[in-house]
Protein backbone atom coordinates (compact mmCIF):
# COMPACT_ATOMS: atom_id res chain seq x y z
CA UNK A 1 0.00 0.00 0.00
CA UNK A 2 1.76 2.87 1.33
CA UNK A 3 5.13 4.52 1.06
CA UNK A 4 3.37 7.75 0.16
CA UNK A 5 -0.32 8.44 0.50
CA UNK A 6 -0.60 10.78 -2.47
CA UNK A 7 0.60 8.17 -4.97
CA UNK A 8 -1.66 5.66 -3.23
CA UNK A 9 -4.89 7.60 -3.51
CA UNK A 10 -4.01 8.77 -7.02
CA UNK A 11 -3.39 5.16 -8.00
CA UNK A 12 -6.67 4.15 -6.41
CA UNK A 13 -8.46 6.85 -8.37
CA UNK A 14 -6.91 5.53 -11.57
CA UNK A 15 -7.65 1.97 -10.51
CA UNK A 16 -11.35 2.73 -10.18
CA UNK A 17 -11.43 3.93 -13.78
CA UNK A 18 -9.37 1.08 -15.17
CA UNK A 19 -11.20 -1.69 -13.34
CA UNK A 20 -14.66 -0.52 -14.31
CA UNK A 21 -13.65 -0.66 -17.96
CA UNK A 22 -12.18 -4.16 -17.71
CA UNK A 23 -14.52 -6.99 -18.81
CA UNK A 24 -15.20 -9.55 -16.11
CA UNK A 25 -17.32 -11.91 -18.20
CA UNK A 26 -15.36 -14.84 -16.79
CA UNK A 27 -16.97 -14.28 -13.42
CA UNK A 28 -19.34 -17.23 -13.03
CA UNK A 29 -21.24 -15.92 -10.05
CA UNK A 30 -20.65 -13.82 -6.96
CA UNK A 31 -20.78 -15.62 -3.61
CA UNK A 32 -22.48 -18.71 -4.94
CA UNK A 33 -22.73 -20.67 -1.70
CA UNK A 34 -23.94 -23.73 -3.58
CA UNK A 35 -20.60 -23.95 -5.43
CA UNK A 36 -18.70 -27.19 -4.88
CA UNK A 37 -15.47 -28.38 -6.48
CA UNK A 38 -14.03 -31.87 -6.18
CA UNK A 39 -10.73 -30.64 -7.62
CA UNK A 40 -10.55 -27.62 -5.28
CA UNK A 41 -12.58 -28.43 -2.16
CA UNK A 42 -11.52 -25.34 -0.18
CA UNK A 43 -13.57 -22.20 -0.84
CA UNK A 44 -11.29 -19.21 -1.50
CA UNK A 45 -12.14 -15.94 0.26
CA UNK A 46 -10.53 -12.85 -1.25
CA UNK A 47 -9.87 -9.55 0.58
CA UNK A 48 -9.46 -6.34 -1.47
CA UNK A 49 -7.11 -3.44 -0.71
CA UNK A 50 -7.60 0.05 0.68
CA UNK A 51 -10.05 2.27 -1.19
CA UNK A 52 -11.31 -0.62 -3.33
CA UNK A 53 -14.31 -2.96 -3.37
CA UNK A 54 -14.90 -6.64 -4.08
CA UNK A 55 -15.45 -5.77 -7.74
CA UNK A 56 -12.23 -3.75 -7.95
CA UNK A 57 -8.64 -4.73 -7.18
CA UNK A 58 -9.27 -8.46 -6.78
CA UNK A 59 -11.97 -8.90 -9.44
CA UNK A 60 -9.87 -10.32 -12.26
CA UNK A 61 -7.88 -12.53 -9.91
CA UNK A 62 -11.16 -13.89 -8.58
CA UNK A 63 -12.48 -14.41 -12.10
CA UNK A 64 -9.29 -16.25 -13.02
CA UNK A 65 -9.64 -18.58 -10.05
CA UNK A 66 -13.26 -19.27 -10.97
CA UNK A 67 -12.22 -20.09 -14.53
CA UNK A 68 -9.94 -22.75 -13.05
CA UNK A 69 -12.74 -24.33 -11.05
CA UNK A 70 -12.25 -22.69 -7.65
CA UNK A 71 -15.26 -21.58 -5.59
CA UNK A 72 -14.57 -17.97 -4.64
CA UNK A 73 -16.14 -15.46 -2.28
CA UNK A 74 -15.62 -11.78 -1.54
CA UNK A 75 -17.23 -8.73 0.05
CA UNK A 76 -16.55 -5.03 0.34
CA UNK A 77 -15.37 -4.45 3.90
CA UNK A 78 -14.54 -1.37 5.92
CA UNK A 79 -16.88 0.97 4.03
CA UNK A 80 -18.90 3.82 5.49
CA UNK A 81 -22.67 3.89 4.97
CA UNK A 82 -22.50 7.23 3.15
CA UNK A 83 -19.79 5.95 0.79
CA UNK A 84 -20.61 2.35 -0.21
CA UNK A 85 -18.23 2.47 -3.21
CA UNK A 86 -15.09 2.83 -1.10
CA UNK A 87 -13.90 0.02 1.15
CA UNK A 88 -11.06 -0.58 3.54
CA UNK A 89 -11.03 2.83 5.24
CA UNK A 90 -12.31 1.81 8.68
CA UNK A 91 -9.95 0.74 11.45
CA UNK A 92 -8.27 -2.62 10.86
CA UNK A 93 -9.78 -4.09 14.04
CA UNK A 94 -13.31 -3.10 13.01
CA UNK A 95 -12.94 -4.44 9.47
CA UNK A 96 -11.36 -7.65 10.74
CA UNK A 97 -14.56 -8.52 12.61
CA UNK A 98 -16.55 -8.09 9.43
CA UNK A 99 -14.12 -10.25 7.48
CA UNK A 100 -13.91 -12.97 10.13
CA UNK A 101 -17.69 -13.20 10.23
CA UNK A 102 -17.75 -13.58 6.44
CA UNK A 103 -15.10 -16.31 6.53
CA UNK A 104 -17.16 -18.16 9.11
CA UNK A 105 -20.27 -17.71 6.97
CA UNK A 106 -18.52 -19.15 3.91
CA UNK A 107 -17.24 -22.07 5.94
CA UNK A 108 -20.67 -22.82 7.40
CA UNK A 109 -22.75 -22.39 4.25
CA UNK A 110 -20.44 -24.35 1.95
CA UNK A 111 -19.91 -27.15 4.44
CA UNK A 112 -16.23 -27.21 3.57
CA UNK A 113 -13.68 -28.59 5.98
CA UNK A 114 -11.29 -25.67 5.45
CA UNK A 115 -11.13 -22.36 3.59
CA UNK A 116 -8.23 -20.51 1.96
CA UNK A 117 -7.63 -16.75 2.19
CA UNK A 118 -6.12 -14.54 -0.52
CA UNK A 119 -5.64 -10.80 -0.08
CA UNK A 120 -3.92 -7.80 -1.62
CA UNK A 121 -2.32 -4.84 0.16
CA UNK A 122 -4.50 -3.96 3.18
CA UNK A 123 -6.48 -7.08 2.36
CA UNK A 124 -3.26 -9.10 2.52
CA UNK A 125 -2.54 -7.59 5.94
CA UNK A 126 -6.05 -8.63 6.93
CA UNK A 127 -5.46 -12.25 5.88
CA UNK A 128 -2.71 -12.33 8.52
CA UNK A 129 -4.62 -10.31 11.11
CA UNK A 130 -7.94 -12.16 10.78
CA UNK A 131 -6.25 -15.56 10.91
CA UNK A 132 -4.45 -14.56 14.10
CA UNK A 133 -7.23 -12.69 15.91
CA UNK A 134 -10.52 -13.54 14.19
CA UNK A 135 -11.16 -16.95 15.68
CA UNK A 136 -10.81 -18.66 12.29
CA UNK A 137 -7.33 -20.23 12.41
CA UNK A 138 -8.85 -23.67 12.91
CA UNK A 139 -10.81 -23.41 9.64
CA UNK A 140 -8.14 -21.72 7.49
CA UNK A 141 -5.73 -24.01 5.63
CA UNK A 142 -3.83 -21.56 3.40
CA UNK A 143 -3.09 -17.85 3.40
CA UNK A 144 -1.74 -16.14 0.28
CA UNK A 145 -0.88 -12.51 1.06
CA UNK A 146 0.04 -10.24 -1.85
CA UNK A 147 2.13 -7.22 -0.79
CA UNK A 148 0.93 -6.83 2.80
CA UNK A 149 2.37 -3.94 4.88
CA UNK A 150 3.06 -6.53 7.57
CA UNK A 151 5.52 -4.49 9.60
CA UNK A 152 4.09 -1.10 8.69
CA UNK A 153 5.15 1.52 6.20
CA UNK A 154 5.18 5.32 6.42
CA UNK A 155 2.89 7.80 4.69
CA UNK A 156 4.97 10.71 3.48
CA UNK A 157 3.20 14.02 3.95
CA UNK A 158 0.16 12.71 5.82
CA UNK A 159 -0.45 16.06 7.49
CA UNK A 160 -3.73 17.30 6.11
CA UNK A 161 -6.22 14.72 4.88
CA UNK A 162 -8.36 17.42 3.27
CA UNK A 163 -5.46 18.65 1.14
CA UNK A 164 -4.71 15.09 0.13
CA UNK A 165 -8.34 14.32 -0.68
CA UNK A 166 -8.57 17.42 -2.87
CA UNK A 167 -5.99 15.86 -5.22
CA UNK A 168 -7.90 12.61 -5.64
CA UNK A 169 -9.79 12.39 -8.91
CA UNK A 170 -12.17 9.68 -7.77
CA UNK A 171 -14.96 11.76 -6.18
CA UNK A 172 -16.32 9.11 -3.82
CA UNK A 173 -12.89 8.33 -2.40
CA UNK A 174 -12.08 12.01 -2.00
CA UNK A 175 -15.37 12.66 -0.20
CA UNK A 176 -14.87 9.69 2.12
CA UNK A 177 -11.37 10.85 3.04
CA UNK A 178 -12.60 14.38 3.69
CA UNK A 179 -15.48 13.18 5.87
CA UNK A 180 -13.96 10.32 7.84
CA UNK A 181 -10.24 10.33 7.21
CA UNK A 182 -8.52 6.95 7.05
CA UNK A 183 -8.26 5.04 10.34
CA UNK A 184 -6.82 2.07 8.47
CA UNK A 185 -3.96 4.26 7.22
CA UNK A 186 -2.98 5.18 10.78
CA UNK A 187 -3.25 1.54 11.81
CA UNK A 188 -0.72 0.55 9.18
CA UNK A 189 2.06 2.98 10.05
CA UNK A 190 5.19 1.32 11.49
CA UNK A 191 3.96 2.06 15.01
CA UNK A 192 0.29 1.78 14.15
CA UNK A 193 -2.06 -0.03 16.46
CA UNK A 194 -2.79 -2.90 14.09
CA UNK A 195 0.85 -3.35 13.07
CA UNK A 196 2.03 -3.46 16.67
CA UNK A 197 -0.71 -5.92 17.61
CA UNK A 198 0.00 -8.23 14.67
CA UNK A 199 3.73 -8.27 15.40
CA UNK A 200 3.39 -8.97 19.09
CA UNK A 201 4.33 -12.63 19.17
CA UNK A 202 4.28 -14.98 16.18
CA UNK A 203 2.15 -14.05 13.19
CA UNK A 204 1.90 -17.52 11.69
CA UNK A 205 -0.68 -19.76 13.30
CA UNK A 206 -0.24 -23.48 13.81
CA UNK A 207 -1.71 -25.59 11.05
CA UNK A 208 -1.95 -22.73 8.51
CA UNK A 209 0.25 -22.60 5.40
CA UNK A 210 1.44 -19.07 4.54
CA UNK A 211 2.79 -17.55 1.35
CA UNK A 212 3.83 -13.89 1.17
CA UNK A 213 4.35 -12.51 -2.33
CA UNK A 214 5.47 -9.05 -3.40
CA UNK A 215 7.30 -7.40 -6.28
CA UNK A 216 10.79 -5.95 -6.24
CA UNK A 217 9.18 -3.00 -8.04
CA UNK A 218 6.41 -2.39 -5.51
CA UNK A 219 6.47 1.36 -5.03
CA UNK A 220 3.82 1.68 -2.31
CA UNK A 221 4.78 -0.94 0.28
CA UNK A 222 8.39 -0.04 0.94
CA UNK A 223 10.87 -1.32 1.68
CA UNK A 224 9.45 -4.39 0.00
CA UNK A 225 10.83 -6.62 2.73
CA UNK A 226 8.33 -5.09 5.14
CA UNK A 227 5.82 -7.52 3.66
CA UNK A 228 7.71 -10.65 4.69
CA UNK A 229 7.05 -12.82 7.71
CA UNK A 230 10.34 -14.32 8.85
CA UNK A 231 8.92 -17.30 10.66
CA UNK A 232 9.26 -21.03 10.23
CA UNK A 233 7.04 -22.48 7.55
CA UNK A 234 6.30 -19.16 5.79
CA UNK A 235 7.22 -18.80 2.10
CA UNK A 236 8.45 -15.27 1.29
CA UNK A 237 8.61 -14.68 -2.44
CA UNK A 238 9.15 -12.03 -5.08
CA UNK A 239 7.35 -12.21 -8.40
CA UNK A 240 10.81 -11.86 -9.93
CA UNK A 241 11.96 -15.12 -8.32
CA UNK A 242 9.91 -16.75 -11.09
CA UNK A 243 9.63 -14.03 -13.74
CA UNK A 244 12.71 -11.73 -13.60
CA UNK A 245 11.51 -9.52 -16.46
CA UNK A 246 8.16 -8.76 -14.83
CA UNK A 247 8.34 -5.19 -13.47
CA UNK A 248 4.81 -5.15 -12.03
CA UNK A 249 4.14 -2.54 -9.34
CA UNK A 250 1.82 -2.49 -6.36
CA UNK A 251 -1.54 -1.79 -8.01
CA UNK A 252 -0.81 -4.14 -10.89
CA UNK A 253 0.03 -7.16 -8.77
CA UNK A 254 -3.51 -8.54 -8.69
CA UNK A 255 -3.90 -7.92 -12.44
CA UNK A 256 -0.72 -9.79 -13.31
CA UNK A 257 -1.14 -13.20 -14.93
CA UNK A 258 2.09 -14.46 -13.38
CA UNK A 259 0.69 -13.66 -9.94
CA UNK A 260 -2.55 -15.42 -10.84
CA UNK A 261 -0.59 -18.57 -11.67
CA UNK A 262 1.39 -18.39 -8.44
CA UNK A 263 -1.84 -18.02 -6.46
CA UNK A 264 -3.70 -20.86 -8.16
CA UNK A 265 -0.68 -23.18 -8.04
CA UNK A 266 -0.11 -22.51 -4.34
CA UNK A 267 -3.76 -23.16 -3.54
CA UNK A 268 -3.11 -26.64 -4.99
CA UNK A 269 0.14 -27.06 -3.02
CA UNK A 270 2.10 -26.71 -6.24
CA UNK A 271 4.99 -24.37 -5.50
CA UNK A 272 6.19 -23.96 -9.08
CA UNK A 273 5.88 -20.77 -11.08
CA UNK A 274 4.39 -20.09 -14.51
CA UNK A 275 5.54 -22.35 -17.33
CA UNK A 276 5.79 -19.20 -19.45
CA UNK A 277 5.96 -15.74 -17.91
CA UNK A 278 3.78 -13.02 -19.40
CA UNK A 279 3.37 -9.31 -18.71
CA UNK A 280 0.00 -8.11 -17.44
CA UNK A 281 -3.37 -9.88 -17.62
CA UNK A 282 -3.70 -12.50 -20.33
CA UNK A 283 -6.00 -11.66 -23.21
CA UNK A 284 -8.12 -14.75 -22.64
CA UNK A 285 -8.89 -13.66 -19.10
CA UNK A 286 -9.67 -9.99 -19.75
CA UNK A 287 -11.87 -10.69 -22.73
CA UNK A 288 -9.58 -8.77 -25.10
CA UNK A 289 -9.46 -9.71 -28.75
Amino acid sequence: MFAKLLPLVSSLALLGTVVQSAPISRRITHNGFSCRSDAHPNPVVLFHGLGATYYEDINLLEANLQSKGFCTFSITYGEYDLFPLVGGLKAIADSSIELADFVKEVHAKTGASKVDLVGHSEGAFQTLYVTKFGGVSDIVQRVFAIAPPTHGTSFAGLNNITDIASQVTKPTLAAALQTFGCPACSDLLPNGTAVEKLNEGPIAQEGVSYTILTSEYDELVTPTTTSFVREEGVRNLYVQDFCPADTVGHIGETYDANVWTLVSNTLQDDFSGPEKCVIGPSESETGSS
